[in-house]
């Protein structure tokens, strides 16, 4: 072991120490890592900063920016009310239907698009079912890579390999190929995740208290059925309040004098006014519904209030309020200030009234709506304090087809070997700023950036090993230590050496590096060089022991996982990927030529 291959070794050792401790960010730790290996002489500060231009890094960001057009269009959350119809409120039932959507689309197209696509549904279905992300997201991740041995467009490193082999003689892989071995797979990697792996998971999606107390609070709002609405003569059930918007219907005031109870089989009329519970995200959508708009909306139909300097905030009531004891009506509020009140939260308390004739008391929560000026004013007079402003940017809707094509077209070109992937995604993410899909300042909020530097930085260990040898040295040494006489161990070996090198270094530099040793290896002993290549390709897509692969890395900050979390859930998976292809490998490929 030469100077450098040591240094390389005892880098890759503390910064894994690192990682699992989680003392520093993930992406502070790459960080260092990278600036390490440039003030040891490992790499050139252009060989280290190259992983920021790699096509892994162009990648994720084209499909970072193409989910969020989707989004931002409304397409994401069309799917997931499309979904929530279907689910029902089973949260097995749930996670079990994600995978296997996601798996089923991760065996035909990239695993880091597939993972990309169901990120933003996953997260609008657990938050409307009041689920943990935490629980989702890594088996989300996981079965979309899980696929990867299913056909030969499942991944670029299954393509990679089927490269080489050709170098070396070997016909090229086929298309389903890899299926009796990776369709086992699948099927049992999923069902590991659904019965043990969703259990090992920490939930980590409990929100502190802040983001609680401002994000996940109820507030009791009045909507109004318009004139024309496809919601006359139907049922609330059949309007699918509850399921497409996650309303719940407190009572149903008629001709304004009439008052009902809600039930399923209550019939809705024009100019009903239903008092309704919800998040404040899920009130919001409403003005989205053709058919119904929240009342305060319907009474500020004056074309001078509505301009751009109209804004919602949270007000709190506070203290020796001049507010507390009387109601918004008696108050004369929106008279008074100049604002109206959409919706107000009543802490641990559960309201049947209606809004205006609800007395205040202190700690009260309004969602109140009205010009700037005048919403400050309100803490001017001491009445109250304003929380914070509310993001009341709505989906481009308009625009959904358009962002539905644009995303299909881009995966169909990559496919299709048209172009590569990383080219298709960015020219997709050219074409949804040139439709106005999303703007260029929206892309850039929502871009995970801590996660492109994480793996940029990370990329550099991978250039690293091949420069210096490391991976050659690792993989002569195996070799030497397994022998000859037991091709079988010699397989496993490789399978050990190729799982490990995933988890630094891509997939597909890992295949590059060990490919042509296992090929050199069998053919020199006798033996079928094609179960050595298949069995790397399988081994290569086993990239679930650290967050590493582009698709971990995206559910990671989501999920708020630790390092750790992924080295407990993966490593029971990784050992049943390995007895699966230990025993199909050698019967689909025998190892005897």
């Amino acid at each position: 072991m030469d100077l450098q291959i040591a240094i390389l070794l005892t880098i890759i050792g503390v910064s894994l120490v690192l990682f699992s401790f989680e003392r520093f960010p993930a992406d502070v730790i790459a960080l260092g890592v990278m600036l390490t290996l440039i003030l040891t002489g490992l790499l050139t500060p252009e060989e280290a900063f190259a992983g920021f231009g790699s096509d892994t890094v162009m990648l994720i960001l084209g499909l970072l920016i193409l989910t969020a057009a989707l989004e931002r269009t409304g397409v994401v959350e069309s799917a997931g009310r499309l979904i929530m119809r279907y689910l029902g409120d089973n949260p097995n039932r749930t996670l079990l239907i994600i995978m296997t959507a996601s798996g089923t689309l991760g065996a035909f197209m990239s695993n880091t698009a597939s993972t990309a696509f169901f990120i933003p549904i996953v997260i609008g279905v657990v938050h409307r079912k009041r689920l943990s992300a935490s629980k989702f997201l890594m088996p989300l991740a996981f079965s979309s890579i899980l696929t990867s041995s299913v056909t030969l467009i499942s991944t670029s490193t299954n393509i990679v390999v089927s490269g080489l082999m050709t170098r070396y003689g070997l016909p090229p892989m086929g298309m389903f190929e890899l299926a009796p071995v990776g369709i086992p797979i699948a099927i049992a990697g999923i069902l590991y995740m659904y019965f043990i792996g969703q259990r090992l998971i920490p939930d980590r999606d409990k929100p502190d208290e802040g983001d609680d107390y401002l994000n996940l609070r109820p507030y009791l709002t009045e909507i109004m059925i318009l004139p024309k609405s496809t919601l006359i003569g139907k049922t609330l059930e059949q309007s699918n309040l509850g399921k497409d918007l996650d309303l719940n219907v407190v009572r149903i005031v008629r001709n304004k004098t009439e008052h009902f109870i809600a039930g399923a089989n209550s019939v809705l009329q024009e100019d009903d006014v239903l008092l309704v519970e919800g998040l404040r995200e899920s009130i919001l959508k409403i003005k989205d519904i053709v058919g119904i708009d929240i009342k305060a909306d319907v009474k500020l139909s004056d074309p001078q209030l509505q301009t751009e300097d109209i804004a919602l905030s949270e007000v709190l009531i506070m203290p020796g309020s001049t507010l507390i004891g009387r109601t918004l009506k008696g108050v004369g509020f929106r008279e008074r200030y100049g604002l109206q009140v959409l919706g107000i939260n009543r802490h641990d308390a559960i309201i049947r009234s209606k809004i205006s004739q609800i007395p205040l008391r202190v700690g009260d929560v309004l969602l109140v709506q009205g010009r700037r000026a005048n919403i400050s004013r309100l803490e001017r007079d001491k009445t109250s304090r304003i929380l914070g402003p509310v993001d009341t940017k709505r989906p481009n809707v308009q625009r959904a087809s358009r962002a539905i094509v644009i995303f299909v077209l881009s995966i169909v070109a990559a496919a299709l070997n048209i172009v590569p992937l990383p080219v298709a995604v960015l020219l997709g993410t050219l074409a949804a700023f040139i439709t106005r899909c999303i703007t260029p300042e929206e892309a850039y909020r929502e871009i995970e950036w801590k996660a492109l530097i994480l793996i940029g930085s990370m990329l550099a260990i991978g250039a690293a090993m091949e420069h210096t040898g490391t991976a050659d040295f690792l993989a002569a040494k195996i070799v030497g230590m397994v022998g000859e006489t037991a091709p079988l161990l010699l397989l496993t070996a490789f399978f050990i050496l190729v799982v490990l090198l995933t988890q630094p270094m891509s997939n597909q530099a890992a295949a590059v590096v060990i490919v042509p040793i296992a090929l050199q290896t069998a053919t020199q002993l006798g033996l079928n060089p094609r179960t050595f290549a298949m069995m790397i390709a399988v081994a290569a897509s086993c990239s679930y022991l650290t967050p590493l692969e582009p698709s971990c890395l995206m559910v990671y900050g989501p999920g708020r996982y630790k390092f750790m979390d992924f080295l407990k859930v993966g490593s029971l998976l990784t050992i049943l990927i390995y007895v699966i292809a230990i025993i199909l490998v050698p019967l689909v490929w025998p190892l005897q030529i």
